[in-house]
């Protein structure tokens, strides 16, 4: 077996195992030996923890999928009635899911195992990167230095954020994308595909599917693998708010918010209502407080939360 064809297979074994884990941890039966056994299995390798990520939001998508089988189950059987619950559903659609998530391998993209520099969950760090180049990592962020010709600084935001202050020439790679800063201090997040550049001071260049882009100080822009946006206001108070030690949230919906303070916390927060993942969130959070931040979830829109061990909380 080829070393190519050898991580494919790990990558599938991973996707499968990360499917029973989301089926056994939502059946009701879930133990605390399940709940330990889980954070065990997560906390191998930022893969485990991605597959399971990539798990859940497969299960949150399939609700509408799952109403209308039932619709339609109902109207065939109307005599013998059965309850086809999400955690049927999702069985009997596990092989068709994986083979989704095989022939588009670009969902695991940005996810590599080497790097530089890097930061756990809930982690940040500074990192003087050469005389005129300083990077400011937040939470689960990992960045590799490049070689450069002609000398001059270079790294490759893999994922995660990072604040840059550059005095000197830098060249950034994030996602397809390349920014050019001499003189600039900026914000570059990149997560789930998508590249969010901040530009705080100065002024940048992006170079973006052949073409060059001017990123002047208080605009903002955000590109993917197939589209760019247009530079455009932000708040600064939200973007940089990581910097004091905060998450601040405006009119957001609560299935972001759960995302990005999944980010933070170890553990997981999994959200199995996709009606109240819709609900729209003004908050601001310390980092402080994400440890019981599941119980402010609850109290702030009724919703019923299962604690379960190694910081796994189950939100309905």
């Amino acid at each position: 077996m080829s070393a190519s064809e050898s991580a494919t297979a790990t990558a599938n074994q991973l996707r499968e195992e990360a499917f029973h884990w989301l089926v056994r941890l939502t059946s009701g039966h879930a133990t605390h030996a399940d709940a330990e056994a889980f954070r065990r299995w997560s906390a191998q390798s930022s893969e485990h923890a991605r597959a399971f990520f990539l798990a859940r939001q497969l299960w949150q998508a399939m609700a509408p999928a799952e109403q209308k089988f039932r619709q339609e189950q109902a109207a065939k059987v109307v005599s013998h009635p059965r309850r086809f619950g999400r955690r049927a559903f999702l069985g009997g659609a596990i092989a068709a899911s994986v083979a989704v998530l095989v022939a588009r391998p670009s969902l695991l993209d940005g996810w590599p195992m080497g790097a530089d520099f890097h930061t756990g969950v809930g982690e940040q760090r500074h990192v003087d990167l050469t005389q005129g180049v300083v990077l400011e990592l937040n939470t689960q962020t990992r960045i590799s230095q490049r070689s450069e010709a002609l000398g001059d600084a270079a790294i490759e935001v893999l994922s995660g954020e990072v604040e840059i202050q550059a005095s000197t020439a830098l060249r950034v790679l994030a996602g397809n994308g390349e920014l050019f800063a001499d003189g600039a201090r900026f914000n570059v997040r990149a997560t789930e595909g998508s590249v969010c550049v901040t530009c705080l001071e100065g002024r940048l260049q992006l170079k973006h599917q052949g073409r060059r882009v001017s990123l002047e100080q208080g605009r903002q822009l955000t590109y993917t693998a197939q589209r760019q946006g247009q530079p455009t206001s932000f708040d600064t108070q939200q973007v940089m708010a990581w910097r004091q030690q905060l998450l601040v949230f405006n009119d957001a919906p609560l299935a972001s918010v759960i995302d990005e303070i999944n980010r933070y916390r170890p553990g997981m927060i999994v959200l199995m209502n996709a009606e109240l993942g819709r609900r729209k969130v003004q908050a601001r959070f310390s980092l402080a407080q994400l440890a019981n931040v599941a119980v402010l979830i609850r109290d702030a829109y009724g919703a019923t939360i299962t604690e379960l061990p190694g910081g796994v909380v189950l939100v309905s």
